[in-house]
């Protein structure tokens, strides 16, 4: 958690937060660890109830859906959070000498990574809503125009920082996997 920052002194503003600190982290990790055995057992307790067809279509969005929030955890992590920190580092590098609370450092880092891995499942739900048949593949394309300002404005409120460099990172992410959703949906809808 403190390799991507190397020159900032961490303090805590109350007594006992750096403590809290390390048991959020530790029920973070551990929910973010047992989520795939969480999942897996849930769909064991499904697959009995399901048809093959259904078993076809699930079975491969969800593990498609674990490898893209994994997906999106690296991105954050070795893309976001470094630009992100060195922004900041480097916006008030003459100023300011960074101090920073250990406990609002380690809740933006966590907001950053939920959130990120949560916009890489924008391609499932896609292939979802297409072969629900609730949107087709032609009309989601031809919201190209709402896509690039939606991804924009999605960038903008995931990221918990106000530097547009993370934020157009993160715009940018969406649209290629926005694009890449819809590129899987034209092939398994012809």
């Amino acid at each position: 958690m403190e390799l991507p920052v190397q020159n900032v002194k961490f303090f805590q503003i109350s007594p006992g937060e750096y403590f809290i600190s390390t048991i959020k982290i530790a029920f973070y990790t551990g929910l973010l660890f047992s989520s795939p055995f969480i999942i897996g057992q849930l769909i064991l307790f499904l697959l009995p109830g399901l048809t093959k067809k259904e078993t076809k279509i699930i079975l491969p969005l969800l593990l498609s859906s674990l490898l893209l929030f994994g997906l999106g955890l690296a991105f954050s992590y070795y893309t976001l959070v470094p630009a992100a920190l060195n922004f900041f580092l480097n916006y008030s590098e003459e100023v300011l000498e960074p101090f920073w609370s250990f406990d609002q450092y380690f809740e933006f880092i966590l907001v950053l990574f939920y959130s990120t891995g949560l916009a890489f499942q924008i391609p499932i739900l896609q292939i979802l809503i297409g072969l629900l048949n609730i949107v087709s593949a032609k009309q989601m394309l031809s919201a190209w125009r709402y896509i690039i300002l939606l991804s924009t404005i999605l960038g903008a409120i995931l990221t918990p920082s106000t530097d547009p460099l993370t934020q157009l990172l993160l715009s940018l992410a969406i649209l290629l996997l926005y694009f890449s959703g819809l590129g899987i949906l034209f092939l398994l809808k012809n």
